[in-house]
């Protein structure tokens, strides 16, 4: 079997999206690669039950653009995220991640996430496996600690036993995750970043790959956090303001893509996935953000969502659609820079 080297020949430094439940979908991806072809993305969180006893195909598939391209899994069976990560493997998937950050109800019930943190020799079995089962690489993404488990010492402890397994890369989120009382939501804005702590650990273990996650939403934060450390995983900011991603190309001295060269790019994909019948609104809302920041974002929103159920409902009427929303835009875009 031929192994994807992609990830490993993706140019330094290593910038990723973050895995979002109900946002990272193969369509967000397609659409996310249009603006770097550096920039790492990830799967939703994927559950080993999900895969080892739900419909597999649906979970893994992914489109070929999509490369270099992660999978994140969710579990703490060291055998069951064994078989899972041999199967991302032979699915063609350049990386494997495994899950000890979320810090949802249901990831908790299921031992799944950032609860993980407090057994680090779990979590150390669990990658052991994985990595023996598969040649591509394995890391972790973590917290910088939990509930009481929250300082740096500890984090350190955890990092150092997974390590001993020979994973040399770490995404850390730079929030601790309190476990009861907030919700997913809260817990990525309340607790305070400490980014400190990121950088702390990068220079303390500089063999290990360590990539910073949390709060990054521009490009002069990412050139600042690549100062202290090798990567940066931007979250939220990448769907809201996808063009980020394209701003994000001149680390790479990559010419910035034009936003509507990214459209006419898109409508092929959109055209192809209403043919396999995926619903308009399932596509267009990753599109929603394309131009976040500019006079012309709110027209482009609603040329997008002002149509009725007729005016969308065949493939041919939906380009047609959104080539109009497209030249509204434009045309707005044009009169606002007289």
């Amino acid at each position: 079997m031929t192994i994807n080297k992609n990830i490993e020949n993706t140019q330094s430094p290593r910038i990723s999206v973050a895995p979002m439940m109900d946002w990272t979908t193969k369509d967000y991806r397609f659409f996310a690669r249009l603006f770097n072809p550096n920039v790492i993305l990830y799967t939703e969180m994927v559950t080993t039950g999900a895969i080892l006893f739900g419909d597999a195909k649906r979970h893994l598939d992914f489109n070929h653009e999509e490369h270099p391209i992660v999978l994140q899994l969710g579990g703490s069976n060291p055998k069951d995220l064994a078989t899972c990560s041999k199967m991302a493997q032979d699915w063609g998937y350049d990386e494997i991640n495994l899950n000890v950050g979320c810090p949802s109800d249901r990831v908790q019930n299921n031992k799944i996430g950032a609860c993980l943190m407090a057994e680090p020799d779990l979590v150390a079995e669990c990658i052991a496996e994985m990595r023996n089962a598969v040649d591509i690489p394995v890391t972790v993404k973590h917290r910088i600690g939990i509930d009481d488990m929250h300082s740096y010492e500890e984090m350190l402890h955890f990092v150092d036993t997974v390590a001993k397994t020979g994973c040399d890369n770490f995404i850390v989120h730079a929030r601790i995750a309190l476990l009861q009382g907030l919700s997913p939501k809260e817990n990525r804005e309340v607790p305070p970043l400490r980014y400190e702590d990121v950088y702390r650990l990068k220079q303390e273990r500089p063999e290990l790959l360590i990539e910073i996650n949390g709060g990054i939403k521009t490009f002069a934060e990412t050139e600042q956090h690549l100062q202290h450390v090798d990567g940066v995983m931007i979250g939220r900011e990448a769907y809201h303001n996808p063009y980020l991603l394209a701003e994000l190309g001149q680390l790479w001295q990559l010419d910035v893509p034009d936003r509507f060269e990214i459209m006419e790019q898109m409508l092929p994909y959109i055209s192809k996935r209403m043919a396999e019948g995926a619903p308009l609104s399932i596509l267009t809302r990753h599109i929603l953000g394309l131009f976040q920041n500019l006079p012309g974002a709110r027209k482009w929103r609603q040329a997008l969502s002002g149509g009725n159920a007729k005016t969308f409902a065949d493939v041919e009427n939906a380009i047609i659609n959104i080539k109009e929303a497209m030249k509204r835009t434009e045309d707005y875009l044009r009169e606002q820079s007289v």
